[in-house]
C-alpha cells in the first residue's frame, strides 16, 4: 500500500493540535501514585564518567538536545534497526541510505553528515582520525549496551575542541549493574533475519561486581537483495569500588561483522553503443535490487562486502576529592581490522563495452562471464589498475587497520557559592594502514604488480574478507596490491570552563586549544631515485618514503547564559567560534607522501543559537533557533574525467576545493507531555534554510601522476541548496498502557524540502560546459512506525515480548541522491522478540 505523504502530513498535524489541546486541560498526575523508575534524569543513569561525559544535565546553562533513554533504544532500536534510527525522532535529524546494508545507514544533524559531528562513547571520541566518519556498522550492537543517548544538535555542552559542526552525540554505555541478574534475548525480523543475546550481572559484591553480554546475528538480506549480513558481539564491564571516593570501572566491547552491500543506481538503465548494458537501472533490477552482487559457480558472491572488527577498550576513574572538587579520566584504546571489497583491473563497464555479457536481465553481476573473460589473458597473470586499460579483474579488499589509543581527563570544583570550574586535557594517537590484498582470481592464476621497492612484483596469494581471519592474517608488504601507505596523527589538547549560576540566571565560558600533527609513509610509489627523495624533500629509507611532521594549532570558545524567568520557564542564548584542523585527505596529495601546497588553512565555524525551555511535570516544550556558518571547508572528489565545454579533456582526475562556505540556519521545536499515567505523546517540527554561500576555489590534478593541470579556479556556489537531508522535518509519537503489562506505542515522521547529494564537482563540471547548476528536489514523504510490548512477572522474574512494523503503509520513497544514482528507502519491515530476565 502505497499513502500519500501529504494526507500522512495532515492527520499528524491534526494529532498534534488535538494533543496539545487534550494535554493543558488534564489535571497534573498525584505524585504519589508515580512509580519508582518513571522520569528519572539522564545524571541518575550515569554511574562512571560523570566528569568526561559532557551530558547536556551537567551544565546549567541549556543546550538544544533530545535525550534518549534505554528503554526507547531497547524498544525500538534492537534487530534489524540501524543504529542512527533511534534518532530520527528528532527535530533536524535524518537518516538515509538504510537499504544500502547492514549499518550502512548515515545520519545528518542540521543538515550536516557524520564527518561533521562529533560522536563520543563514554567520552572517548570515536569519528575516524582521518577524515572524521563514523561506520555504524562497527557499532552493529551498540543498542544493546547503550543506556542513553544524547543527542545535541548545534554548540553542545562538551567541553573538547572537537568537530561538532552539527552537532555532539554522547554515548554511554551501561556500566556495572548494582543488582545481580540477566536475561535472555532472542528476535526475528523480516528476510530470515534472527539475533540472540545472553547477559549477566554478577551484581556489586563487595567492591567489585561484572557485567558481561555475547549476542550473534544473521540474515540473508537487509532488505535488497544482495545485502546478507552475519556477525557477533561482547560486551564486558568490570567495576571497583574500593571506597566512598574512588570508584573505577573497566569496559571491553567489540562488534565484528560482515555485510554485502547495495549501492544507488540510476532510476533508468543506461547502454552502450553496442547495445550492452553500461550501467543497470531500476527499471532493470527492481526496487530491491542490487547491481554488486551475483552467482560464481553456483554460489553467491558480492563485488562489495564490508568486513571489519573494530574492539574498544577503556578504564575510567572517577576520584571524590572532597565536597567540592572531583577528578575524571578515561584512557582508551582501539584497534580496527579489516576492509571492504571491489575490483582491481579491468572494470565491469568496460567489459560491458567490450561486449561481455556481465550483467543478467535482472541486473546482477555475471561472475561467470568475467572469469570467461580472464581465461583469454596470456599466461593468466593481470596487471594494470585502469578500469579501461588492464590486464584482468580480480576481487581485491581495501584495507584500512589502525590502533587508536588515548585519554580524558577532567578536574571540577564546585565552589557550592554558584560558581564551578572545569579543568581537562585530551591527547590522542593514531596509527593507520592502507593497502590491498586478492581475495579471488576470478579464474586468474595471479598479478603482476608495479611497486618501485619489490623485484618480483608476481602477486598470487588470496586472503580471506572475513573479520575474525582480518586480525591475525593480513597481506605482508610482499603480497600487496595496487598501494601501501600509512600515516601518524597524533592530537593534544586542553579545555576550561567557568560557569556561574543562581536562581534567577547562569552564564558559562568554555575554551579549548589543540595541536594536531600529521606525518605519512608511502611504501609503494617511490624509491631512492624519486625526484623528491633526490631534492630532499621526502625523505626514504628501507623501502619506504616519509614526509615530514606538518603540526597545525586549532582551537574554539563558547559562551552563554540562561535566564530563568519563572521556576517552568527559561531563555538562553549561546555562541561559539571553532577553527578546526583540515582532516588528513586534505593536507596530503592523493597517492603521495607530498602536502598540498598552499597548505590548507584551518576550517572556521561560528555558531549562534537562542532557546527558551517551559518545564512542568507534565509538559516540556522546547523552541530553538540556530545560525551556523561554516568557512574555508575543504575537499576532494576523484572522478572519471572532464570536459571544457563539449570536449573530453582528461580522465581519472582528482578535484582539489578550498573556500567552501556554508550558511546553515532554522528553528526547531520540541515537546512530551505526559497526559496521564498511561498515556504521553511527543512531538517535533523544524525547519531549516541550508545554503552555500559566495564562490570557492578549484583544482583539478592528474591523478597518475599526481601533478596539477588546472589550478586556483573560481566556481560560484552562492545560493545553491545544501542536499543529503531533509530541510524542514516533522514528526509525533505516543505511548498508551492500555493494560497492565500491555502497551502500543506508535511514531509519525514527515520529511520534505530534500535535495540531491551537492557534489562541488557537478558544478564545476558545469561551469567547465558553461551550463547552470541546478538542484535536484526530492518528493517528500511520510513513515509510520509501530510497536506494541507484552511483559508478566512470575516471581521476581519476567518474560517481555516486544514487536515493531517499520514503514507501516509501505511508502516508497527516495531518500537520497548522490553522483552515481538514487538510493531507495527501506519499505515495511519488521522484528518481533521475546526476552527473558532473571
Amino acid at each position: 500500500m502505497r499513502l500519500n505523504s501529504t494526507k500522512l502530513l495532515l492527520v499528524g498535524a491534526f494529532a498534534l493540535m488535538a494533543s496539545l489541546s487534550f494535554a493543558q486541560v488534564v489535571e497534573p498526575t498525584d505524585s504519589t501514585k508515580v512509580e519508582q523508575d518513571e522520569n528519572v534524569s539522564l545524571g541518575e543513569t550515569l554511574i562512571i564518567g560523570k566528569g568526561v561525559i559532557d551530558v547536556a544535565e551537567n551544565r546549567k546553562t541549556p543546550v538544544a538536545n533530545t535525550i534518549i533513554t534505554r528503554e526507547e533504544i531497547q524498544d525500538k532500536a534492537v534487530g534489524n534497526v540501524e543504529f542512527p534510527e533511534i534518532m530520527k525522532n528528532s527535530p533536524s535529524v535524518y537518516v538515509a541510505d538504510q537499504a544500502s546494508g547492514f549499518g550502512d545507514a548515515k545520519m545528518f544533524l542540521r543538515g550536516f553528515d557524520q564527518s561533521n559531528t562529533a560522536y563520543l562513547l563514554n567520552g572517548q571520541p570515536i569519528n575516524g582520525m582521518e577524515d572524521g566518519n563514523v561506520y555504524w556498522s562497527n557499532w552493529s550492537s551498540m543498542t544493546d549496551v547503550a543506556n542513553v543517548i544524547d543527542v545535541q544538535r548545534g554548540l553542545g555542552s562538551s567541553k573538547l575542541a572537537i568537530s561538532s559542526v552539527g552537532g555532539t552525540v554522547n554515548i554511554v554505555t551501561k556500566a556495572t549493574e548494582l543488582r545481580q541478574g540477566g536475561f535472555v534475548r532472542y528476535v526475528a525480523g523480516n528476510d530470515s533475519y534472527q539475533k540472540a543475546t545472553v547477559g549477566y550481572n554478577t551484581g556489586m559484591k563487595g567492591k567489585w561486581g561484572a557485567s558481561i553480554l555475547l549476542d550473534y546475528w544473521t540474515a540473508h538480506r537487509k532488505y535488497a537483495r544482495g545485502t546478507g549480513g552475519e556477525g557477533q558481539s561482547y560486551f564486558v564491564s568490570v567495576g571497583y569500588k574500593p571506597n566512598d571516593r574512588h570508584q573505577f570501572n573497566w569496559m571491553l566491547f567489540g562488534a565484528p561483522q560482515e555485510h554485502d552491500q547495495n549501492y544507488s543506481k540510476p532510476l533508468t538503465t543506461t547502454y552502450n553503443k553496442n547495445g550492452s548494458v553500461n550501467t543497470p537501472g531500476y527499471d532493470m533490477t527492481g526496487r530491491k535490487g542490487n547491481s554488486n552482487y551475483g552467482f560464481y559457480n553456483g554460489e553467491p558472491l558480492s563485488l562489495r562486502t564490508n568486513y571489519y572488527h573494530k574492539p574498544v577498550t577503556n578504564l575510567n576513574w572517577d576520584w571524590t576529592i572532597n565536597e567540592n572538587a572531583s577528578l575524571s579520566t578515561v584512557l582508551y584504546a582501539s584497534m580496527g581490522r579489516g576492509g571492504g571489497t571491489g575490483n582491481l583491473g579491468r572494470g565491469l563497464f568496460s567489459l560491458s563495452q567490450d561486449g561481455y555479457n556481465v550483467f543478467t536481465q535482472d541486473g546482477a553481476i555475471n561472475w561467470n562471464e568475467v572469469e570467461r573473460y580472464n581465461k583469454t589473458i596470456a599466461g593468466g597473470i593481470g596487471s594494470g589498475t585502469s578500469s579501461s586499460s588492464s590486464k584482468g579483474m580480480v576481487l581485491r579488499a581495501s584495507v584500512n587497520n589502525h590502533l587508536w589509543y588515548g585519554g580524558v581527563t577532567n578536574f571540577n570544583y564546585d565552589t557550592k557559592t554558584g560558581w564551578a570550574f572545569n579543568v581537562g586535557a585530551d591527547v590522542r594517537f593514531y596509527e593507520g594502514d592502507h593497502f590491498q590484498q586478492v581475495v579471488n582470481y576470478l579464474g586468474l592464476n595471479g598479478r603482476q604488480e608495479n611497486n618501485k621497492n619489490r623485484s618480483n612484483n608476481l602477486i598470487t596469494n588470496t586472503y580471506k574478507a572475513k573479520p575474525w581471519a582480518s586480525l591475525f592474517n593480513s597481506a605482508d608488504k610482499e603480497d600487496r596490491v595496487n598501494y601501501d601507505n600509512s600515516e601518524k596523527i597524533n592530537y593534544q589538547g586542553g579545555f576550561g570552563q567557568v560557569e556561574y549560576s543562581n536562581d534567577i540566571f547562569s552564564a558559562f565560558v568554555q575554551g579549548a586549544i589543540s595541536n594536531q600533527s600529521y606525518q605519512k609513509f608511502d611504501r609503494w610509489n617511490y624509491n631512492a631515485d624519486h625526484k623528491d627523495v633526490v631534492s630532499g624533500v621526502v625523505s626514504y629509507k628501507n623501502g619506504e618514503a616519509k614526509s615530514k611532521v606538518r603540526n597545525k594549532t586549532g582551537w574554539n570558545i563558547k559562551g552563554g547564559i540562561a535566564l530563568n524567568i519563572t521556576q517552568e520557564n527559561k531563555l538562553f542564548v549561546n555562541a561559539g567560534k571553532y577553527s578546526r584542523q583540515a582532516f588528513l585527505d586534505n593536507v596530503f596529495m592523493q597517492n603521495t607522501v607530498s602536502f598540498i601546497d598552499p597548505a590548507i588553512d584551518n576550517e572556521e565555524i561560528l555558531g549562534l543559537e537562542a532557546g527558551y525551555k517551559y518545564m512542568t511535570r507534565n509538559l516540556n516544550v522546547n523552541i530553538n533557533a540556530y545560525y551556523t556558518k561554516w568557512e574555508n571547508r575543504a575537499d576532494s572528489y576523484t572522478a572519471n574525467g572532464y570536459y571544457v565545454g563539449e570536449d573530453f579533456v582528461q580522465q581519472d582526475v582528482r578535484f582539489l576545493l578550498t573556500g567552501i562556505t556554508q550558511l546553515h540556519k532554522g528553528i526547531e521545536i520540541d515537546f512530551n507531555t505526559k497526559v496521564n499515567r498511561d498515556w504521553t505523546i511527543r512531538g517535533y517540527a523544524s525547519y531549516g534554510d541550508w545554503k552555500y554561500d559566495g564562490n570557492a576555489n578549484y583544482r583539478i590534478q592528474d591523478q597518475n601522476s599526481s601533478s596539477i593541470v588546472i589550478d586556483n579556479k573560481p566556481v560560484n556556489l552562492d545560493g545553491v541548496k545544501v542536499g543529503n537531508a531533509a530541510q524542514f522535518t516533522f514528526g509525533m509519537g505516543t505511548k498508551v498502557n492500555v493494560s497492565k503489562g500491555l502497551s502500543f506505542d506508535t511514531d509519525f515522521n514527515y520529511f520534505a524540502r530534500l535535495y540531491e547529494n551537492v557534489n562541488v564537482v557537478d558544478i564545476v563540471k558545469s561551469e567547465l560546459k558553461g551550463n547552470d547548476y541546478l538542484n535536484v528536489p526530492l518528493r517528500p514523504y511520510a513513515i509510520v512506525d509501530l510497536g506494541a510490548t507484552y511483559e508478566f512477572k512470575f516471581g521476581s522474574q519476567k518474560i517481555r515480548f516486544r514487536g515493531n512494523i517499520k514503514n507501516l503503509f509501505n511508502d516508497q520513497y527516495l531518500s537520497r541522491k548522490d553522483g552515481y544514482g538514487y538510493f531507495w528507502g527501506l519499505g515495511r519491515t519488521w522484528n518481533a522478540g521475546v526476552t527473558y530476565n532473571f
